[in-house]
């Protein structure tokens, strides 16, 4: 019962929300439409999240991609409106941008060796100027059109963030399950010392880890954009806790507190489906971020008491 608990407590915790939002507004809640819209608003989230995901699988944090998911929508959005660039073209540059701020995250901390959570955080304190410097502090507005269509469109009644979500998050699943680059970036973060000693490239592996953070934080901008019709100085901002929290929640799932995709699914999930519960059910904006935190704290303690006191009975 404590194995099952430790490994499963976090997705019965998810599974208890979605039967008591249904019981709680069984006409709204669990409908089609209301299935697909909490993937649809989970779908940046999600991207954001899976992003974070392999510098934490290597031992690194990074506090700068919530700039970046704004910085990316305001230049894509820059780009289309203020330079006449083809809306293809204007996102391949934003992610670029996005890439390229990635890898020098990557280079200060592998190879200036400086603190990771120093470093991205001076990175991100200079996006913000940057942010600001390009938009003049206003939103960038853009008209409906191919841009707008990247999260308004769908495919077979699917909305297109969320089969944008899907290969991502699959991608990303595949490459640290199957792939030597994703074995060697779990052996760093397992212990980087036996990991060089054993030949893997360590500066080279978190470099690209960092790189693929700023990549998926670039493209959630850019979706985000697409969505609200405009980029913003202030649009990453509430993506920083959120993807912490999903993904650390999400470390608490089948792993004992390994970092996985899998588990951050289910972490973006818990927090997408308790905002979206709680909005159906009136509930005021102060009590959906107290409920979310209570849930969070919940849902981890659940599984990390149960590992304890699984290890406590085996010892004796």
């Amino acid at each position: 019962m404590l194995v099952l608990t430790g490994r499963y407590g976090t997705p019965a915790v998810l599974a208890l929300l979605v039967i008591g939002f249904t019981a709680a507004s069984p006409q709204t809640f669990m409908t089609g439409q209301n299935l697909l819209n909490i993937l649809n608003q989970s779908a940046t989230l999600a991207i954001v999240a899976g992003g974070l995901t392999l510098p934490l699988v290597a031992g690194k944090f990074d506090l700068s991609f919530a700039a970046v998911v704004s910085l990316s929508g305001i230049l894509a959005v820059g780009f289309l409106e203020r330079s006449g660039l083809p809306w293809f073209a204007a996102i391949l540059l934003a992610l670029a941008a996005a890439a390229i701020i990635g890898l020098v995250n990557g280079l200060l901390v592998a190879h200036l060796r400086i603190n990771p959570i120093v470093a991205t955080l001076g990175t991100s304190t200079m996006l913000l100027g940057v942010n600001y410097a390009y938009s003049n502090g206003t939103p960038i507005t853009i008209e409906p059109g191919p841009f707008t269509d990247i999260a308004r469109a769908s495919v077979l009644g699917v909305p297109a963030p969320i089969i944008l979500t899907a290969i991502v998050l699959g991608g990303l699943w595949v490459a640290l399950n199957f792939t030597l680059l994703g074995h060697h970036m779990q052996a760093v973060g397992t212990n980087q010392v036996a990991a060089r000693m054993a030949g893997v490239r360590v500066a080279r592996i978190t470099v690209i880890a960092f790189a693929v953070c700023g990549v998926c934080a670039g493209l959630a901008g850019i979706v985000l954009a697409a969505r609200i019709g405009s980029g913003q100085v202030t649009a990453g901002d509430g993506y920083l806790l959120n993807a912490f929290a999903a993904v650390f929640l999400g470390a608490s799932v089948l792993r004992d507190g390994d970092f996985h995709i899998m588990g951050t699914l289910v972490g973006v999930l818990i927090v997408t489906v308790t905002f979206n519960g709680l909005s159906l059910l009136g509930a005021q904006s102060y009590v959906q971020f107290l409920f979310q935190g209570g849930i969070l704290v919940a849902a981890t303690a659940l599984s990390s008491t149960s590992r304890r006191m699984l290890l406590a009975s085996v010892r004796r």
